[in-house]
């Protein structure tokens, strides 16, 4: 039996030398489990050394939780919310080793992202998706590697191969807006709509929903959407679009609705450089999303009339996800996390959307001071 443990041990301590070069994957306890069952080994001594990579980088996190997160970009306040917000929740003092990349709204560059995760065998894949198409290449190889993925925000449409998705009803922010509209229009005894949409990036689930949502009340009311474009939810894109709004359609609009709010940043700046009066009793009824603090200051200052939010702070619940999944649970397939529509006391109308009725909340500055 001596002899048997004596030739366990050289031949585990010669792939030790082996690879022990260049391989933080082999910590140095690795001949103990041989020791312990040789008798279930063959006699090829590579499973053992495949079991013991399997399972270190767990060990070598310091029993840490692996995360990988693919964020869209930087390209809005909302977006930084997020970021920070699952920086705080997955961060080391909370018991999880957090992988970030910043995907700078490249569709190819968050695909390798989401590679290089599996390549570093991390436990949990969190992806907030540039565009909704395209991923069920990608999600197969996680599914492959028995990582399981959260999508947040965003969503992806063309593959199942996730746990869960947490995020906001971007079909429901557009009707409300529209619907709030509507109800604001006739208490103003404004009878005719004709609007200017700038939306976000083409092909992403935020714009979809949103541009869908209002689509559908304008369609139903007979409003007149003179036009919609693509500021890619940046301030600098809904600058460039009003520009050319202000400049082909002078005069003709009494709506703009941004599909965010660092867009109606950048309109208001055309808006303003054109002679063009917006805000409450104005020449204009601006309308914005996402609610970001910013966004809920211009609603106080009278430039923006309503903002409709959606909500950056989701890394909790996807935390409840992966504790869920860490114990053996089953998670909801959709979680929703909770908006709310803002504006002034004066702007404030009851509307309905689907039926239910809606609240909106006045902008104070306790408000503005408590949110993101």
């Amino acid at each position: 039996m001596k002899k048997k443990v004596l030739a366990v041990l050289l031949a585990a301590s010669m792939v030790a030398a082996l690879v022990g070069c260049g391989s933080a994957a082999a910590p140095a306890p690795a001949p103990a489990p041989a020791a312990e069952e040789p008798a279930a080994a063959p006699a090829d001594d590579a499973a053992p050394a495949e079991e013991v990579a399997e399972e270190a980088p767990a060990e070598d996190a310091g029993g840490l939780i692996k995360v990988g997160f693919a964020q869209v970009g930087h390209e809005s306040d909302w977006r930084t919310a997020s970021t920070k917000s699952c920086q705080d929740v997955f961060s080391e003092a909370n018991g999880y080793d957090l992988s970030f990349v910043d995907c700078d709204n490249d569709e190819a560059a968050q695909k390798e992202a989401v590679r290089s995760f599996i390549e570093q065998g991390v436990d949990y894949i969190i992806i907030d998706p540039i565009i909704a198409t395209g991923w069920d290449t990608v999600l197969t190889e996680c599914e492959d590697a028995g990582i399981p993925v959260i999508v947040i925000d965003r969503t992806i449409d063309d593959s199942d191969k996730y746990v869960s998705w947490v995020g906001s009803d971007f079909l429901t922010e557009g009707k409300a807006a529209a619907e709030w509209l509507k109800a604001y229009a006739a208490a103003q005894g404004i009878s005719e709509i004709n609007a200017l949409i700038i939306q976000g990036t083409i092909g992403s689930s935020a714009q979809i929903g949103r541009t869908d949502g209002f689509q559908e009340v304008a369609d139903r009311e007979g409003w007149t959407v003179l036009d919609k474009q693509t500021g890619d939810f940046t301030e600098a894109g809904g600058q460039e679009v009003m520009e050319s709004f202000c400049k082909s359609y002078a005069g003709k609009f009494n709506v703009v609705v941004c599909e965010n709010d660092n867009e109606a940043f950048g309109a208001m700046t055309a808006m303003d450089n054109a002679g063009v009066t917006y805000g409450p009793g104005n020449d204009v009824i601006l309308i914005s999303y996402d609610a970001c603090t910013a966004g809920l200051k211009d609603v106080q200052a009278g430039k923006i009339t309503a903002d409709f939010e959606c909500n950056p702070l989701a890394a909790p619940t996807v935390e409840g996800v992966i504790q869920t999944l860490q114990s053996g649970g089953t998670p909801e397939r959709e979680i929703l996390v909770p908006d709310n529509w803002y504006a002034l006391a004066d702007q404030i109308v009851p509307f309905a959307v689907d039926g239910k009725d809606m609240s909106m909340i006045e902008v104070t500055d306790a408000v503005i001071e408590a949110q993101y």
